[in-house]
């Protein structure tokens, strides 16, 4: 991970506890396979966003909502080729803090970056656990509260204490899970789409919206749809539990994105033909569920059940790999020590508890509104930065100069129209943000004010 990284900046006698041993760093458990990883990707990018995002985005550019969902896939695609190739020449291969880090010799800047994508991912989990209570009690046999206390937040904590037990049983707990309820949301979802479509083509209702597909508003719905495609660099920070990662990555990268790519083409097909817009408007997170009524018996049923399922699977997605992101942090001394030992086998506990917790108490009390935007412009500025540093390296004969490149704008336009349409759409978000904005970046200053962080480190060759 990170601590071969940090020996070279340290003195002496501190290098002896922070150096890994090879049985410390390596998990005893079996190790994830290319399915695990895939259903690992995917269950963090097709969680809470699609069902949240569609009718957000769907508001925006109506029929050619399709279209910004393609958009969006194609600039993840080239930061996920991005970070493949920055890993394949580094000598210490990681995540975006590790290659940050390696790229840019700033170790300040490198922390910064980790606890960014930690708020970022907090605040996704915290969304995903305010959905998954959403659809719950929209349950006719759910009280509106229980034991006292509104049914809602409460069952939103559960879910996320549910899946920290999970995560605290190990790796392979957490893949054979992650498997089987990504099998299951997938099956629907794909099903829903193929249907919806067929459907819509013969009652002659699909619509592509092809006038919408022109001016600067497909855009910016993509810019707004962009947290539905954060999760698949999670398996970066996974690498000490993935068999063969150099080569397993890559491929579960690719494929992760590609399939999600299509996955919302459909659905997003499929809903835009048979739910009106009206109802859209009035109620977007239940869009996909209202359009699911006409097409199939139980729709509204079977669709709030595979929310449930798809906002479990990210929420256990992003928990175990956050926290491998937490635990190589913790190895370069950019985290504090009470979040956990880096010498722990696998995950930390203690950093998964303090993880699900500060993500319990945001789905309960804070603004989800406002926290969930921060995080995708955290992810638009960080897989853009990916971006930028892979356009650096287009000498190197194994790296495009066009794929970076394009990443590297369309984060760029992404992060500026976001904010477009935050200060005229929701105003109040916008200044949320920028509080957030401020406060994380003044904790990160404060803290990376030492003077371990101030030494140079190697760069790549």
């Amino acid at each position: 991970m990170f601590s071969q990284v940090i020996c070279y900046l340290l003195p002496n006698n501190l290098k002896k506890t922070t150096r890994l041993t090879e049985s410390n760093d390596i998990m005893t458990t079996e190790k994830l396979g290319l399915k695990e990883c895939v259903s690992i990707a995917l269950g963090g990018m097709i969680g809470g966003g699609i069902f949240a995002v569609l009718g957000v985005v769907a508001q925006i550019v109506e029929a050619a909502t399709w279209f910004a969902f393609v958009l969006a896939g194609i600039v993840a695609l080239c930061a996920g080729y991005s970070y493949n190739k920055l890993n394949s020449i580094s000598k210490n291969p990681g995540g975006s803090v590790s290659m940050i880090q390696c790229c840019t010799g700033n170790t300040r800047l490198a922390g910064m970056a980790g606890w960014t994508l930690l708020f970022g991912y907090i605040g996704s989990m915290a969304m995903y656990a305010y959905a998954f209570g959403s659809y719950t009690v929209g349950f006719d046999i759910i009280p509106d509260s229980l034991l006292g206390l509104p049914a809602r937040p409460l069952i939103s904590i559960l879910i996320v204490l549910a899946f920290l037990g999970l995560n605290l049983m190990g790796a392979r707990s957490t893949g054979t899970a992650e498997n089987i309820m990504v099998g299951i949301k997938i099956l629907v979802l794909v099903a829903f789409g193929i249907g919806g479509v067929w459907l819509g083509f013969s009652q002659e209702k699909i619509s592509f919206g092809l006038e919408q597909t022109v001016g600067f508003g497909p855009i910016m719905a993509a810019a707004v749809s962009f947290v539905a495609f954060q999760g698949w660099q999670l398996l970066f920070y996974d690498r000490e539990s993935i068999k063969d990662p150099d080569n397993t990555i890559p491929k579960a990268v690719y494929i992760a994105i590609l399939s999600s790519v299509g996955i919302y083409i459909l659905v997003a097909l499929t809903t835009l033909s048979l739910a009106p817009m009206e109802v859209i408007r009035e109620d977007p997170e239940r869009a996909l569920a209202v359009a699911a009524e006409p097409l199939i018996p139980f729709g509204f049923t079977i669709i709030s059940l595979a929310a449930l399922f798809s906002t479990g699977s990210a929420i256990n997605a992003t928990l175990f790999s956050s926290g491998y992101l937490a635990k190589g942090m913790l190895s370069d001394h950019l985290l504090p020590d009470q979040f956990g030992s880096p010498k722990a086998e696998g995950i930390p506990n203690r950093t998964l508890v303090i993880l699900a917790v500060i993500t319990a108490a945001f789905t309960a009390y804070g603004s989800l509104d406002a926290i969930t935007s921060f995080a995708s412009l955290a992810f638009i500025i960080i897989f853009g930065t990916m971006s930028y540093l892979a356009f650096r390296q287009r000498k190197r004969p194994q790296f495009s100069s066009v794929i970076p490149a394009v990443g590297m704008i369309g984060t760029a336009a992404f992060f500026v129209l976001m904010f477009w349409h935050l200060y005229n759409a929701e105003p109040e978000t916008f200044y949320s943000v920028l509080i957030i904005a401020a406060l994380v970046i003044t904790a990160e200053l404060l803290y990376f004010e030492r003077d371990v962080l101030k030494r140079k480190i190697i760069p790549l060759d």
